[in-house]
């Protein structure tokens, strides 16, 4: 039986470590907290997955929130004026429905799945000397967390990495009380830009407690809405996040006059990270490798949402590997190949389209987004791009690309 160890109890982590034991592998996981101090925990994220995402999580049995999830239809933006008002204002509708539930949650009931199967499980803090010190005793290593200075394991690699630098401060606050926009057709996550502030987003989720939203802010450091830095209290976290959208996005504060709350004490989360992307297979002193998965190795901005889906997408490409793989060496070769898949399936894209969103719009992406308000086709296109990203490099990021779909007869229908 291949004996396979996992580092790291994330949405990649764990759904790799439960598909293999479903599998009958030897599975160790390594993680630095169980199940009750997870869900007792801060928030761990923002996060929507989208239904090629959650197909995978299905094919596993762990898709157990879907009853309860408030149903996600849809992607809409908007982008404001000088004035604080709405240039532009569309929704697209997805092809399957999204939902998005509070990592606190899905980890530890995933956390609780698998020792319930009989997983073995460790809870401590893993170093890169004692990655070193147990990858003799296995067929694989698969490190799915950057704690305890893991990502150092693996090179950046320049060519794929433009920034330096975090691109954009983050904060997120789990609320309840927020009201539907009074124009929303269905369902749908809010995207808004502001040039000169940032972004903020608006999330339908589900936290341990009930529905609720995620808001977030996704500020151009030094900017206006970079505000979060030394804020310790929740409460004064979530009264920057509402005097910000008061003055930079208006119609989504209209949606908190009644009274918002945070959903727990544990629902805040700010900070700020570099996007880079490492080599994928790590090399340790003594001359063993071991496999990155998913951010550990692409790490890109939340702005595209695709953080967690790419997670999932990147376990069910491992796992497929792996399995494929049979009792042949899952070595260097084999580590190189699977990852070599998931970046030309899904990380390649996901990079290119969460770099581009960094950057200013270029004209033929003003020129799209504007389109979308006069043709519904164009405004569910770029809906969907966000449950498969891949289609991006056909006519979103493209300018010649751009030029001819917005000529071409599918966009007047």
């Amino acid at each position: 039986m291949r004996r396979i160890l996992i580092v790291g109890a994330g949405q990649a982590g764990l759904q790799l470590a439960l598909g293999l034991q479903s599998h009958g592998y030897d599975v160790t996981l390594l993680t630095d907290r169980d199940a009750q101090e997870v869900r007792d925990g801060r928030v761990l994220s923002s996060q929507c997955m989208f239904d090629s995402a959650l197909r995978h999580e299905r094919a596993l049995g762990l898709d157990l929130w879907a009853g309860a999830a408030p149903r996600i239809e849809g992607i809409g933006l908007s982008v404001g004026g000088p004035d604080a008002t709405r240039v532009i204002d569309w929704t697209g509708r997805l092809a399957a429905p999204a939902h998005s539930v509070d990592q606190r949650l899905k980890m530890s009931t995933w956390l609780e799945l698998y020792a319930e199967r009989g997983g073995r499980m460790e809870v401590r803090r893993v170093s890169a000397a004692d990655v070193e010190h147990l990858a003799g005793s296995y067929d694989l290593v698969l490190v799915a967390t950057g704690k305890g200075g893991l990502a150092s394991l693996f090179e950046r690699d320049e060519e794929r990495s433009p920034f330096r630098r975090p691109q954009r401060a983050l904060a997120a606050s789990y609320v309840y009380g927020l009201a539907p926009r009074p124009d929303q057709e269905f369902p749908a996550v809010r995207c808004n830009l502001v040039p000169g502030v940032g972004e903020f987003f608006v999330v339908p989720a589900l936290t341990a407690a009930g529905p609720c939203d995620i808001l977030l802010w996704e500020a151009q450091p030094g900017g206006p809405a970079d505000a979060f830095d030394g804020l310790r209290a929740p409460g004064e976290h979530l009264r920057v996040t509402l005097e910000l959208m008061k003055a930079f996005t208006p119609w989504e504060h209209d949606r908190a006059r009644s009274g918002v709350e945070l959903t727990d004490a544990g629902a805040t989360l700010a900070g700020r990270f570099a996007p880079v992307v490492r080599r994928p297979v790590g090399e340790l002193p003594g001359g063993g490798a071991v496999l990155g998965v998913a951010d550990v190795v692409v790490t890109n901005d939340p702005i595209t949402g695709q953080g967690a889906n790419a997670a999932a997408k990147c376990a069910a490409r491992y796992l497929e590997a792996i399995l494929a793989h049979g009792d042949k060496p899952l070595d260097r070769d084999f580590q190189q190949a699977a990852f070599d898949r998931f970046w030309a399936e899904t990380g390649r894209a996901v990079t290119d389209w969460s770099n581009a969103m960094l950057r200013p719009a270029p004209p033929h992406a003003v020129e799209l987004f504007g389109a979308a308000g006069r043709f519904q086709a164009v405004a569910d296109r770029f809906a969907n791009c966000f449950d498969h990203p891949e289609d991006v490099e056909e006519w979103l990021l493209d300018p010649g690309k751009a030029a001819a779909y917005l000529a071409s007869p599918a966009v007047r229908g």
